[in-house]
């Protein structure tokens, strides 16, 4: 029967890659079409991935925790005759390439791995005569490792070099040597934590998002007294009428995506040679988990109202921490906005959430005394606001009026400016 390659899917938009977090299935197993084979952490978000053919596993070609970019194979499937579809003529054709096919493989799989050595590796198979043909890696992908090379050189067991090791390019054994310098080492009574699929995707995107997108910050300060009063004082009243919490978070989200309506230019994205402004307002929330940060989507929430921005707040919340959020929850974002006040933060500068163009932290409100009109002194409930803009995409005039547009928003919300429903 057939042997077909199942590919690394696209799981979102503008994603290019994906970790895999847990196998589901083993080589030998039977799977229908679109019974889930994998566990796939993308853009900080676990999905199952379905099988694309019915039939028997044979190989599984990703290992758990590893990276790999959309459309590399993760898994051979040997495909049923009925799902197939083929004809007697098509198989029997195919029949004498597949020991060509499964050639071609091997020597792809071969320059592939060869491809694939470190500039470490290279160097410490040279000064020791080891020929890494030879040799079994024990890494990813079957990726020979430094550890490897020690354990044989350790042995004295050493497979006879041959002339066509390759030589390490110097800058890159500088480079490396200097990376291998740059990491701590445990020391005695340390725990060493391994990294998981979900930290690694974040460790990588927050890399992308700081080393591609040049942050500029400002931040201005809002007194939400009058917010304060009107939110304590509605409730209770609103989770006993619609069962969930009204939480500032939900003001500050309405407010955001108002401002974005009469700002555009703040909702877009850096293209390269353009820059994408968004038609629709999709607002990132950021959630903190046990164990990562989750950032799905409120869409349209320009169109929704407090009510509607609340509970679509809880929802989001509850599948980020019950690891049940999808694809779809996490794609389309435009604009990220951060409760960091959760955590009692009053000053943060955030990263952004790239491609996006700008990230705004929401601090914690808390009472100080103020100098009101006329010289008075007040307790009023204070809250700082923080901008994070990519200055290729925005300036200082726009991102200033943005910030302080939000500001009027959120100083004048009352029953009477706006409703929660």
């Amino acid at each position: 029967m057939p042997i077909e390659q199942m590919a690394m899917p696209q799981l979102g938009e503008s994603v290019t890659e994906g970790t895999i977090s847990k196998w589901l299935v083993k080589p030998g197993d039977h799977v229908a079409k679109y019974d889930p084979i994998a566990e796939v952490m993308t853009d900080k978000v676990n999905a199952e991935i379905p099988s694309s053919y019915s039939g028997k596993i044979t190989e599984l070609t990703a290992q758990e925790g590893e990276m790999l970019q959309v459309g590399v194979s993760i898994c051979k499937i040997e495909v049923e005759e009925a799902e197939k579809k083929t004809t007697v003529e098509e198989i029997s054709a195919s029949e004498p390439n597949e020991e060509s096919h499964s050639n071609t493989s091997n020597r792809a799989k071969d320059q592939s791995k060869r491809n694939r050595y470190s500039p470490a590796v290279l160097r410490l198979a040279e000064e020791n005569g080891i020929n890494l043909q030879l040799v079994e890696g024990t890494g990813a992908g079957g990726r020979i490792t430094r550890k490897d090379l020690q354990k044989i050189i350790e042995s004295g067991t050493i497979p006879e070099t041959s002339k066509g090791v390759e030589k390490p390019d110097p800058a890159m054994v500088q480079a490396e040597e200097k990376a291998e310098i740059a990491q701590p080492l445990p020391q005695s009574g340390d725990k060493e934590i391994p990294v998981s699929g979900v930290r690694k995707t974040i460790a990588a995107n927050m890399v992308k998002s700081k080393t591609e997108i040049p942050h500029a910050w400002m931040m201005v300060e809002v007194d939400v007294t009058d917010l304060v009063t009107y939110r304590n004082r509605i409730k209770e009243e609103f989770k006993q009428k619609e069962g969930f919490n009204l939480t500032f978070f939900a003001f500050f989200v309405k407010a955001v995506a108002k401002a974005l309506k009469e700002f555009p230019q703040i909702n877009s994205t850096w293209a390269g040679d353009s820059i994408i402004q968004k038609k629709d307002i999709h607002l990132s929330i950021a959630v903190a988990a046990e164990d990562a940060l989750y950032v799905p989507v409120i869409k349209h929430a320009d169109d929704k109202t407090i009510k509607g921005i609340a509970r679509d707040i809880v929802d989001l919340a509850k599948k980020a921490r019950s690891g049940t959020l999808n694809a779809e929850d996490m794609s389309g974002g435009t604009f990220t906005v951060n409760n960091t006040g959760s955590f009692g933060s009053i000053q943060s500068m955030g990263i952004i959430n790239h491609p996006q163009a700008a990230i705004l932290q929401i601090e914690s409100i808390v009472k100080r005394p103020m100098v009101m009109e006329g010289n008075m002194i007040a307790i009023r409930d204070m809250i700082n606001i923080c901008l994070s803009i990519d200055h290729r995409v925005l300036d200082g005039l726009v991102s200033g009026r943005f910030l302080a547009r939000v500001k009027e928003i959120l100083e004048t919300i009352d029953e009477e400016t706006m409703s929660v429903y």
